[in-house]
C-alpha cells in the first residue's frame, strides 16, 4: 500500500482530526486561514476553532487574478499561469501562518482547499442547452501539498455538479451540521461577494434545510471602490453613508429575471458586475448621478435582495433570528438595512454561535474535507445533490 494510502486511512480512523480550511471569496480580499480541530463526522460532528487568519491580497496579487476574474474572454497562458502560482502563493502563505502559530506541518493532518473561483456558470442562467452547470476554481492543489508537505483536499464543488447540483452554496452541509437548533428559527446569512443563506427550521431534519444564493452581496460594490476610488471596498460603509438612495435607479437593479426564479438558486459576479450597474443607470437615467448616491443605492440593492429572497420562499414560515458572516458584516450601513427591513426578528453578527464571523467559510470547507476522509454521502436540503454525495479531491505531498 502507498504509504499516503496508508496515511488518509489512519487520520480517518483518528478520534479527531486537525483540519486547516481555506477560503478565497469572489471579494478578492485575501485568503481566509482556520485551523480546526474536529471530531467524529456527520450529526457527530463538534468543531473547535484554533487559530484563524486572514493573509491579505495586496494590489499587485490582486491584479494578476481581476483579468481571469469573471469574464468570458481570458488569455488562456495566463491562466494555465495563475493556476499554479495561485497554489505556491497560498502554500507559502499558509508556512508563514503555522510559523507565526508556532506549529509544525507535521501536526496537520490535512488542508481544505476552497480554490479561488473565476467563472461560476449555473445552468440556470447560461442559454446553451447543450451544457449543465459549471464552475471552475483554480489554485492547484498539488502545488499547496507539495509546499506545505500537507494531504490537501480541494475541489469540492465540482462533485457537487457531477451528482447533480450547481455547485453551489456548500455552506448548507457545515451550517446545518455545526448550528442547526432544536428550539430556535435561524438564518445564517453571508454577505461575501455573493449573498447566500441558509435557513434552519428549529429541530429541522436533513432534508428541510433551505439553502440559496440571494443576488449580489458586496461584488459590485468592490468593483465600483476599484474602478472610482482606487480601494479594495467601502470601509464601514463610509462613502454610501454620505449619499443618498436613487429609487430610479433601485428599481432598474431589481428589474432582472434572476430575482424571480424560485429558491435554491446561484450566481456569481458573471451577472452582478459593472456592465450590469452601468445597464441599470442607463435604463433609469441616472448615469449622471453622485458616485456617493451610486454606492448608497449599490447598498441598499443587497439588503433589499436578501429580504426579498428570504419572503420569495414559502417555507420560511417563522424566523427568530439572522445570524450574518462575511466582509458585508462590517459594513455598517448594509448591516442597518438588514436590521430595518427585519424588524421582528433579532439581527446580529454570527459571532453570537461562538464563531469567528470571517472564519466561518474557511472553517466549511475543513468540515467538507474531514466528511471526505472520516465521514459519510450527505445530502442536505433542496440546493443539494440528487443522491447522497461527499466532495473532494485528494493530493499527496509526495
Amino acid at each position: 500500500m502507498h504509504q499516503n494510502i496508508q496515511k488518509i486511512y489512519d487520520i480517518a480512523n483518528k478520534p479527531s482530526r486537525k483540519i486547516l480550511g481555506l477560503m478565497s471569496g469572489t471579494s478578492l480580499d485575501g485568503l481566509d486561514i482556520a485551523l480546526c480541530e474536529i471530531e467524529n463526522a456527520g450529526k457527530e460532528t463538534k468543531v473547535k476553532l484554533l487559530h484563524a487568519t486572514t493573509a491579505l491580497y495586496d494590489n499587485a496579487f490582486r491584479a494578476k487574478l481581476l483579468p481571469l476574474f469573471s469574464t468570458q474572454l481570458v488569455s488562456l497562458e495566463q491562466l494555465c499561469l495563475v493556476h499554479p502560482w495561485l497554489g505556491l502563493q497560498h502554500a507559502q502563505m499558509i508556512n508563514k501562518v503555522l510559523a507565526q502559530w508556532g506549529i509544525a506541518s507535521k501536526e496537520i493532518d490535512l488542508i481544505a482547499s476552497h480554490g479561488q473561483t473565476i467563472y461560476h456558470a449555473p445552468k440556470s442562467l447560461q442559454a446553451n442547452d447543450e451544457f449543465g452547470s459549471a464552475t471552475l476554481q483554480i489554485g492547484e492543489a498539488d502545488h499547496i501539498a507539495t509546499h506545505t508537505g500537507i494531504i490537501t483536499i480541494s475541489d469540492f464543488r465540482q462533485k457537487h455538479i457531477a451528482a447533480g447540483g450547481e455547485g453551489a452554496p456548500l455552506a448548507v452541509y457545515g451550517d446545518y451540521l455545526m448550528f442547526a437548533d432544536k428550539f430556535e428559527n435561524r438564518l445564517l446569512l453571508n454577505i461575501g461577494g455573493i449573498a447566500n443563506f441558509t435557513y434552519l427550521a428549529a429541530n429541522a431534519s436533513m432534508n428541510q434545510v433551505i439553502s440559496s444564493d440571494t443576488g449580489p452581496g458586496n461584488t459590485i460594490m468592490d468593483a465600483y471602490m476599484r474602478e472610482h476610488f482606487k480601494e479594495s471596498f467601502d470601509k464601514d460603509g463610509a462613502i454610501a453613508k454620505q449619499g443618498n438612495i436613487n429609487n430610479d435607479l433601485l428599481k432598474a437593479l431589481k428589474a432582472n429575471s434572476f430575482f424571480n426564479l424560485k429558491l435554491p438558486k446561484t450566481v456569481g459576479p458573471e451577472l452582478f458586475n459593472l456592465a450590469y450597474l452601468k445597464d441599470a443607470q442607463v435604463a433609469s437615467s441616472t448615469l449622471l448621478i453622485d458616485k456617493a448616491d451610486v454606492l448608497a443605492t449599490l447598498n441598499r440593492f443587497t439588503a433589499e435582495t436578501i429580504v426579498d429572497a428570504i419572503k420569495l420562499d414559502s417555507q420560511i414560515v417563522e424566523l427568530d433570528a439572522m445570524y450574518i458572516s462575511g466582509g458585508g458584516l462590517h459594513n455598517t450601513i448594509l448591516f442597518q438595512h438588514l436590521v430595518e427591513l427585519m424588524p421582528s426578528i433579532k439581527v446580529v453578527s454570527f459571532s453570537a454561535l461562538g464563531m469567528d464571523p470571517d472564519a466561518k467559510e474557511a472553517v466549511l470547507f475543513a468540515l467538507l474535507a474531514n466528511e471526505a476522509v472520516a465521514g459519510t454521502a450527505l445530502q442536505i436540503g433542496a440546493s443539494s445533490t440528487k443522491n447522497p454525495t461527499t466532495m473532494g479531491k485528494i493530493s499527496f505531498p509526495n
